[in-house]
């Protein structure tokens, strides 16, 4: 998924701020500090930055979308690897199992959903352990 672009709301002040300025026919008189030409400075300056960053952003999306890429790649030669290994070798061999996989007669096996007391049976008790009419 692709990262935000960064978008500035003081830049977007700054633009209109300096369409403005510009707008008055005599420029008023803020001080050697406050000019058009620095305004228009500062704005440009940060505009030139953002612009910078999005673009930073978006080679790093694409750098993303590669490892992605190669990450599914090589998930799916692991898995014909270990595929290929049972194969070769069978489902419980020592070689299958060097290659990362469960030997079958490692496998947990799966006992009934009725049997998970360990046989014992509940009791007749309901709830809070009080007896079932």
């Amino acid at each position: 998924m692709a990262r935000a672009k960064r978008k500035s709301a003081t830049l977007e002040t700054a633009r209109r701020r300096l369409a403005g300025l510009n707008s008055i026919n005599d420029e008023p008189n803020f001080g050697p500090l406050l000019t058009k030409a620095i305004l228009k400075q500062k704005t440009d300056a940060l505009e030139t930055r953002i612009g910078g960053y999005n673009q930073m952003l978006s080679e790093a999306d694409a750098e993303l979308n590669g490892i992605e890429a190669d990450e599914g790649a090589l998930a799916d030669l692991n898995r014909r690897f270990l595929a290929a290994g049972e194969a070769q070798f069978g489902p419980d061999s020592s070689e299958y199992e060097a290659l990362g996989g469960t030997r079958t007669s490692e496998r947990k096996k799966r006992t009934p959903k009725g049997d998970r007391d360990g046989g014992t049976g509940s009791g007749g008790t309901g709830a809070g352990g009080t007896p079932k009419p």
